[in-house]
Protein backbone atom coordinates (compact mmCIF):
# COMPACT_ATOMS: atom_id res chain seq x y z
CA UNK A 1 0.00 0.00 0.00
CA UNK A 2 1.12 3.65 -0.86
CA UNK A 3 0.78 6.13 1.43
CA UNK A 4 -0.77 9.09 -0.17
CA UNK A 5 1.39 12.45 -0.51
CA UNK A 6 0.29 16.28 -0.03
CA UNK A 7 1.14 16.77 -3.20
CA UNK A 8 4.50 18.35 -4.94
CA UNK A 9 6.57 20.20 -2.11
CA UNK A 10 7.20 23.80 -2.09
CA UNK A 11 9.92 25.20 -4.46
CA UNK A 12 11.47 28.01 -2.41
CA UNK A 13 13.50 28.58 -5.67
CA UNK A 14 10.56 30.28 -6.77
CA UNK A 15 9.77 32.47 -3.66
CA UNK A 16 13.34 33.91 -4.31
CA UNK A 17 13.06 34.82 -8.23
CA UNK A 18 10.12 36.28 -7.61
CA UNK A 19 11.71 38.54 -4.51
CA UNK A 20 14.56 39.22 -6.73
CA UNK A 21 12.23 40.10 -9.47
CA UNK A 22 10.45 42.60 -7.09
CA UNK A 23 13.40 44.32 -5.80
CA UNK A 24 14.84 44.40 -9.80
CA UNK A 25 11.61 45.88 -10.72
CA UNK A 26 11.28 48.27 -7.61
CA UNK A 27 14.73 50.05 -8.50
CA UNK A 28 14.13 50.13 -12.36
CA UNK A 29 10.00 50.83 -12.15
CA UNK A 30 9.11 52.17 -8.64
CA UNK A 31 6.45 50.90 -7.01
CA UNK A 32 3.22 51.61 -9.47
CA UNK A 33 5.55 49.68 -12.05
CA UNK A 34 6.55 46.21 -9.71
CA UNK A 35 3.35 44.58 -10.76
CA UNK A 36 2.51 40.88 -10.35
CA UNK A 37 2.34 40.58 -14.27
CA UNK A 38 5.21 42.14 -14.41
CA UNK A 39 7.19 40.19 -11.67
CA UNK A 40 5.72 36.52 -13.31
CA UNK A 41 7.56 37.97 -16.27
CA UNK A 42 10.66 39.01 -15.32
CA UNK A 43 10.94 35.76 -12.63
CA UNK A 44 9.53 32.94 -14.90
CA UNK A 45 7.14 32.58 -11.91
CA UNK A 46 3.83 31.76 -13.25
CA UNK A 47 1.14 34.33 -11.88
CA UNK A 48 -0.76 32.02 -10.65
CA UNK A 49 2.06 30.50 -8.45
CA UNK A 50 2.64 34.16 -7.24
CA UNK A 51 -0.47 34.95 -5.95
CA UNK A 52 -0.52 31.44 -4.18
CA UNK A 53 2.15 33.17 -2.02
CA UNK A 54 0.80 36.30 -2.31
CA UNK A 55 -2.34 37.79 -2.14
CA UNK A 56 -1.50 40.86 -3.90
CA UNK A 57 1.86 42.73 -4.81
CA UNK A 58 1.52 44.63 -1.79
CA UNK A 59 2.80 41.26 0.43
CA UNK A 60 5.06 39.90 -1.83
CA UNK A 61 6.85 43.94 -1.73
CA UNK A 62 6.79 43.82 2.09
CA UNK A 63 8.53 40.15 1.78
CA UNK A 64 11.07 41.90 -0.16
CA UNK A 65 12.08 44.98 1.29
CA UNK A 66 11.18 44.53 5.14
CA UNK A 67 12.95 44.02 7.81
CA UNK A 68 15.37 43.59 5.00
CA UNK A 69 18.44 42.73 7.21
CA UNK A 70 19.79 39.97 8.60
CA UNK A 71 19.82 38.38 12.22
CA UNK A 72 22.71 38.07 13.15
CA UNK A 73 23.20 41.97 12.32
CA UNK A 74 20.52 42.46 15.24
CA UNK A 75 21.05 39.84 17.52
CA UNK A 76 21.38 41.09 21.23
CA UNK A 77 23.84 40.75 23.25
CA UNK A 78 23.12 42.54 26.64
CA UNK A 79 25.04 45.76 25.53
CA UNK A 80 22.16 48.27 25.36
CA UNK A 81 24.36 50.81 23.32
CA UNK A 82 26.10 48.71 20.96
CA UNK A 83 23.08 46.69 20.46
CA UNK A 84 20.80 49.68 19.67
CA UNK A 85 23.69 50.85 17.39
CA UNK A 86 23.53 47.36 14.99
CA UNK A 87 20.01 47.73 15.29
CA UNK A 88 19.71 51.39 14.16
CA UNK A 89 22.46 50.85 11.30
CA UNK A 90 20.85 48.13 10.45
CA UNK A 91 17.68 49.48 9.51
CA UNK A 92 18.60 52.45 8.27
CA UNK A 93 20.68 50.36 5.64
CA UNK A 94 17.68 48.44 4.70
CA UNK A 95 15.26 51.56 4.67
CA UNK A 96 17.88 53.29 2.25
CA UNK A 97 18.34 50.67 0.19
CA UNK A 98 16.99 51.25 -3.44
CA UNK A 99 14.31 49.23 -3.69
CA UNK A 100 12.71 50.14 -0.05
CA UNK A 101 13.44 53.40 -1.15
CA UNK A 102 11.00 53.20 -4.03
CA UNK A 103 8.42 51.09 -2.23
CA UNK A 104 7.78 53.17 0.62
CA UNK A 105 5.54 55.55 -0.52
CA UNK A 106 3.17 53.27 -2.78
CA UNK A 107 3.30 50.94 0.57
CA UNK A 108 2.11 53.87 2.98
CA UNK A 109 -0.35 55.00 0.50
CA UNK A 110 -1.74 51.43 0.15
CA UNK A 111 -1.39 51.30 3.92
CA UNK A 112 -3.48 54.87 4.26
CA UNK A 113 -6.41 53.77 1.76
CA UNK A 114 -6.31 50.31 3.22
CA UNK A 115 -7.74 51.40 6.59
CA UNK A 116 -5.53 49.17 8.43
CA UNK A 117 -7.47 45.97 6.99
CA UNK A 118 -3.98 44.02 7.64
CA UNK A 119 -3.62 41.53 10.23
CA UNK A 120 -1.21 42.62 13.06
CA UNK A 121 0.41 39.19 12.33
CA UNK A 122 1.05 40.33 8.75
CA UNK A 123 2.75 43.66 9.99
CA UNK A 124 4.93 41.64 12.48
CA UNK A 125 5.95 39.44 10.17
CA UNK A 126 7.69 42.01 8.11
CA UNK A 127 8.39 44.54 11.41
CA UNK A 128 11.67 44.62 12.90
CA UNK A 129 9.42 45.51 15.97
CA UNK A 130 9.99 42.13 18.14
CA UNK A 131 13.80 42.45 17.36
CA UNK A 132 13.74 45.87 18.88
CA UNK A 133 11.83 43.91 21.83
CA UNK A 134 14.39 41.22 22.52
CA UNK A 135 17.62 43.92 22.40
CA UNK A 136 15.35 45.79 25.52
CA UNK A 137 14.74 42.27 26.61
CA UNK A 138 18.19 41.10 26.82
CA UNK A 139 19.33 44.65 27.93
CA UNK A 140 20.24 44.90 31.84
CA UNK A 141 17.28 45.84 34.21
CA UNK A 142 19.06 49.04 35.25
CA UNK A 143 18.99 50.53 31.56
CA UNK A 144 15.37 50.50 31.10
CA UNK A 145 12.89 51.71 32.77
CA UNK A 146 10.14 49.26 33.44
CA UNK A 147 7.25 52.33 32.73
CA UNK A 148 8.44 53.12 29.47
CA UNK A 149 6.28 51.65 26.67
CA UNK A 150 8.57 49.44 24.08
CA UNK A 151 6.33 50.01 21.26
CA UNK A 152 6.50 53.79 21.77
CA UNK A 153 9.81 53.83 21.79
CA UNK A 154 10.10 51.50 18.90
CA UNK A 155 7.70 53.72 16.69
CA UNK A 156 9.95 56.71 17.64
CA UNK A 157 13.39 54.90 16.35
CA UNK A 158 10.88 53.98 13.31
CA UNK A 159 9.62 57.63 12.58
CA UNK A 160 13.45 59.19 12.39
CA UNK A 161 14.66 56.12 10.62
CA UNK A 162 11.97 56.64 7.99
CA UNK A 163 12.37 60.46 7.28
CA UNK A 164 15.79 60.36 7.39
CA UNK A 165 15.24 58.13 4.01
CA UNK A 166 12.36 59.95 2.89
CA UNK A 167 12.26 63.63 4.25
CA UNK A 168 14.39 65.36 1.67
CA UNK A 169 15.72 68.77 4.08
CA UNK A 170 16.26 65.60 7.01
CA UNK A 171 18.30 63.19 4.53
CA UNK A 172 20.31 65.80 3.40
CA UNK A 173 21.29 66.83 7.41
CA UNK A 174 23.14 63.22 7.19
CA UNK A 175 23.12 63.19 11.11
CA UNK A 176 25.23 60.65 12.43
CA UNK A 177 23.03 57.61 13.58
CA UNK A 178 24.83 57.20 17.05
CA UNK A 179 22.61 60.43 17.84
CA UNK A 180 19.55 58.56 17.21
CA UNK A 181 20.70 55.85 19.40
CA UNK A 182 21.71 58.67 22.41
CA UNK A 183 17.97 59.81 21.85
CA UNK A 184 16.59 56.55 22.17
CA UNK A 185 19.14 55.36 24.99
CA UNK A 186 18.01 58.80 27.16
CA UNK A 187 14.62 58.06 26.45
CA UNK A 188 14.67 54.60 27.81
CA UNK A 189 17.31 55.51 31.00
CA UNK A 190 15.16 54.48 34.52
CA UNK A 191 13.95 58.32 34.95
CA UNK A 192 16.01 58.37 38.03
CA UNK A 193 19.18 58.48 36.42
CA UNK A 194 18.31 61.21 33.96
CA UNK A 195 20.42 64.11 34.46
CA UNK A 196 17.92 67.10 34.82
CA UNK A 197 20.20 70.17 34.23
Amino acid sequence: MTALTAGRPRDASLDQRAVLAAIELLVAEGFDGTTMQAISKRSGVHASALYRRWPSKVELIEDAVFPGFDQPAVEPTGDLTADLRRFVRAYVAAIEAPAARAAMPGLLAHYQSSGGKTSPERYLRVSARPQFQAILGAAPPDMVDPEVDADDVFDVVLGAIIARALVPTIAARRRPIERTVEIVVRILRPAADCDLR
